[in-house]
């Protein structure tokens, strides 16, 4: 996590180390896929966004939910 990212993530109220170096690279490709198959850049930070409110339900970890997004685009 670069040095912006960290101040920001503090500013929100997280641990930097809320963020793995793995969980990181998950959700820099989630968003690449969703930029890239859905044709919209715009939703990338969305699907991110969503990422975020269903990881906080606590129902799936990351790795369940980009699961289900890499099979609900194939």
């Amino acid at each position: 996590m670069d040095a912006w990212l960290t101040q920001v993530t503090e500013a929100i109220g997280l641990d930097p180390k809320t963020l793995s170096d793995a969980d990181e690279a998950e959700v820099l490709d989630l968003a690449r896929i969703a930029a890239h198959e859905s044709g919209e850049r715009t939703n990338a930070p969305l699907l991110c966004y969503l990422l975020g409110l269903a990881a906080a339900r606590g129902d799936a970890s990351l790795a369940e939910l980009a699961r289900t997004v890499r099979r609900s685009t194939s």
